[in-house]
């Protein structure tokens, strides 16, 4: 059979996703060059995409914390996972009974779930319930709890979801045999909700390996609690501080420090654990946001 030739429509198409695919990639190769650039090359010099003078300084620099730093990724790895598989399960356990067409009062809960998309009491209030009534504060909890463990907008994309992809006959051919709402939503809707389940979880993950707020507001004297962000973020307050000290013994031993090449080496640290994980489910994305969101 002759192949087709290519169309220009497919050839604009592919040359436009090639330029999209490096534009991803560009910002990547070029924090990770800079940070094997020499302290003094790159403020001279700027940033390239290859390095003008090799130096490793800026990871060294970051391994002499080497303790902190394996504690801080153990934190955020514990707290990704056990943060993700919650908030998944309360998404999908306030979702299923949203999306059941004859569930009294249905248009009430969802206006509740939606009014909390618009609204919320804010920083201080949210900070003096979690720290003042929960006793979170310096504990492990306060960067598991606060903000991230239920998002209404993934509870409504679930909700979608689970109410337009999959079908009433299976719903009523399980309550015709007998099968409670329990049986139903761990044997059918979950096995069959796994495209939006899989998206909106990895979506809560992205959220709590990148969350640093949850540190900065509640973990004020136990920093083995931190997690990589916050320990990266304290590595960059105390270079910051160093720069701007007027001690001459302080400002001598910031001289000392590729500051700048520190910066690039903590942002490609922190991204590098998402960056090898997030292509793994990528195969589910378009299917869930697609289903998730269109039908609706």
């Amino acid at each position: 059979m002759k192949e087709k030739p290519f169309s220009a429509y497919s050839i604009i198409t592919n040359i436009f996703l090639l330029l999209m695919v490096v534009c991803v990639i560009a910002p990547f190769l070029l924090l990770f060059s800079s940070s094997l650039t020499e302290e003094n090359t790159l403020v001279a010099m700027g940033y390239s995409f290859w390095p003008r003078k090799f130096s490793v300084a800026s990871y060294q620099y970051i391994l002499r914390s080497g303790q902190q730093i394996l504690r801080a990724y153990g934190v955020s790895i514990v707290v990704t996972v056990i943060g993700t598989l919650i908030h998944v399960l309360l998404a999908a356990l306030m979702a299923y009974p949203l999306s059941v067409k004859n569930l009294p009062g249905r248009s009430i809960l969802n206006f509740y779930v939606f009014f909390t998309m618009l609204f919320n009491g804010g920083i201080v209030p949210s900070y003096l319930m979690w720290s003042g009534t929960f006793h979170i504060k310096d504990t492990l909890f306060a960067q598991l709890l606060p903000s991230l463990l239920v998002s209404a907008w993934n509870v409504m994309m679930i909700r979608t979801y689970f109410s337009t992809s999959i079908p009433d006959a299976l719903y009523e051919a399980a309550e015709i045999d007998g099968a409670p709402q329990t049986t139903i939503f761990w044997q059918i809707v979950l096995p069959l909700g796994k495209p939006i389940l899989v998206t909106m979880g990895t979506f809560a993950g992205l959220a709590y390996w990148n969350d640093w707020t949850n540190g900065l507001y509640y973990i004020v004297q136990n920093k083995n609690v931190y997690n990589i962000q916050n320990l990266l973020n304290n590595m960059v307050q105390n270079i910051q501080y160093l720069a701007t000290s007027s001690n001459s013994n302080v400002s001598g031993a910031a001289a000392a420090i590729p500051t700048t090449g520190v910066q690039m080496a903590i942002a490609f640290v922190a991204i590098l654990p998402i960056m090898l994980i997030f292509p793994t489910f990528s195969k589910y994305y378009s299917k869930g946001i697609a289903l998730g969101a269109v039908k609706g």
